[in-house]
């Protein structure tokens, strides 16, 4: 992953507040990246069977193509994205290279191991190393010729990604673009070859790297004022949303609006450097919980409605080799002995219920008395309508509280908030912290619904 500068500023859009009402969609697929740049990780084998067993993640991204794990994944059914690193790029400009990379890399595993994409390279726009650059477009096109040969092509998809630093302009979104230079040589030719083998644009957004501390509720799908585009008028009450369609803005000037976006990475580290704000145990559950509930929504984005997206959580694990801040090093879903570092809703029920998992804050759970979240008296209707847009904006259920709905009567906000606070308290599995609400919510054992 590459650091880039955060390109949202509050003061560049205009703040507003409305009530959004989304439909839910078709569920997106999780996936999460393996990465191995530790000493301390337990075997491939014991991996995939966890995986496979233990969680609901149905996919994951490796950083090579490491025969071991190749292997470990065989006949589990996981998709598995590989990937060729930056180094080798010129090598496989050459046919026969490439011929030579698929025969050793690819056709030992597949079809048993479930190889669906090969990613070529990572990030190499953002290295900005002329030979990488000049070769990654050539390298593309020789391994799909390489996989045309061997009759994989219309299973195995060839793409590369790309961090946030490709663009330019991106506030608001919608005047996004890709960077000069970079648009009409490098971008433009290989969304053509991504459109013409129906293989996705790969992008690597990360909040993290973007957040301030004026934005962190924003980077977080917190409740936020809500940041307006005013070419759109569209509001974004997320950071994610904002940066999905700036890459489609810069697509859409192009002319490839068609192509598939996915997430190749995207994370929060659960511990950085002293006095880091926003960077420990609650924050990252709290990103990793939200952005599932996201993508998973069908929701979309503001200018991508009714879509959902292939998200690739970083990291499957901290890995304590890695350089840079102590952030890099931390940004693991699970410890090393496949035990959570936090819960964020991807276990199987038979591993929850016999692996209680670590949380600082006391998860209120786990007793056989029903609980409601509502609002506290004396809250003021402006955080409550807040607290609507945060949880509608996930894309969570709302309708019953739009007009015509089961719960619309009686139409105040104080009534929609109290469905809407409740509805995510009960999604999120009833920790006391998801009734929070910046202090506006309260956990009762008296059902709201009697009060109708």
């Amino acid at each position: 992953m590459n650091y880039v500068l955060p390109f949202f500023s509050l003061s560049m859009f205009t703040i507003v507040g409305v009530l959004l009402i989304l439909s839910t969609g078709s569920e997106a697929s999780i996936g999460v990246n393996y990465g191995t740049l530790a000493n301390n990780l337990p075997p491939p084998q014991q991996v995939a069977e966890f995986l496979l067993h233990s969680t609901v993640i149905n996919r994951i991204r490796l950083f090579d193509t490491d025969p071991q794990i190749l292997q470990a994944f065989a006949n589990t059914g996981i998709a598995v994205t590989v990937t060729v690193p930056n180094d080798q790029i010129p090598h496989l400009t050459n046919l026969s290279s490439a011929k030579q990379w698929i025969s050793d890399h690819i056709q030992p595993h597949f079809p048993s191991t479930n190889i669906i994409r090969i990613l070529v390279g990572n990030e190499v726009i953002s290295t900005a190393d002329h030979l990488l650059i000049r070769t990654l477009i050539p390298a593309m096109q020789s391994l799909h010729t390489a996989l045309v040969s061997a009759s994989l092509h219309r299973r195995i998809q060839i793409s590369t990604p790309h961090s946030l630093g490709t663009l330019t302009n991106s506030t608001p979104p919608s005047s996004a673009k890709f960077r000069r230079g970079y648009d009409a040589q490098v971008l433009k030719p290989l969304l053509s070859f991504l459109r013409s083998t129906s293989s996705p644009f790969v992008v690597n957004p990360y909040p993290f790297f973007g957040y301030s501390i004026e934005t962190l509720d924003f980077a977080l799908f917190r409740p936020n004022p809500g940041l307006f585009d005013q070419h759109t008028k569209l509001l974004y009450t997320n950071m994610l949303d904002a940066q999905l369609d700036s890459v489609y803005s810069a697509m859409d000037k192009l002319g490839f609006s068609d192509v598939e976006i996915v997430i190749g990475e995207i994370g929060w580290p659960s511990e950085g450097d002293i006095d880091q704000i926003g960077v420990d145990v609650d924050t990252a559950a709290e990103f990793n919980k939200n952005l599932i509930a996201r993508v998973d929504s069908g929701t979309g984005t503001p200018l991508m409605p009714n879509r959902t997206f292939e998200t690739y959580i970083f990291a499957l694990f901290n890995e304590n080799l890695k350089s840079g801040p102590t952030s890099e090093r931390n940004f693991g879903i699970f410890r090393s002995d496949l035990t959570p570092i936090y819960d964020i809703g991807i276990l199987r029920p038979t591993f929850r219920s016999s692996d209680p998992v670590y949380n600082p804050r006391s998860p209120v759970r786990g007793s056989s008395s029903k609980r409601w979240c509502v609002t506290k008296a004396g809250a003021e209707t402006v955080a409550l309508q807040r607290n609507i847009d945060y949880v509608c904006g996930l894309g969570l259920d709302c309708r019953p509280i739009n007009e015509g709905g089961l719960c619309y009567l009686p139409n105040t906000v104080k009534a929609h908030s109290k469905y809407a606070m409740n509805l995510y308290y009960q999604t999120m599995e009833k920790h006391e912290f998801d009734c929070d609400f910046d202090n506006t919510g309260e956990i009762t054992t008296i059902d709201p619904s009697m009060n109708h």
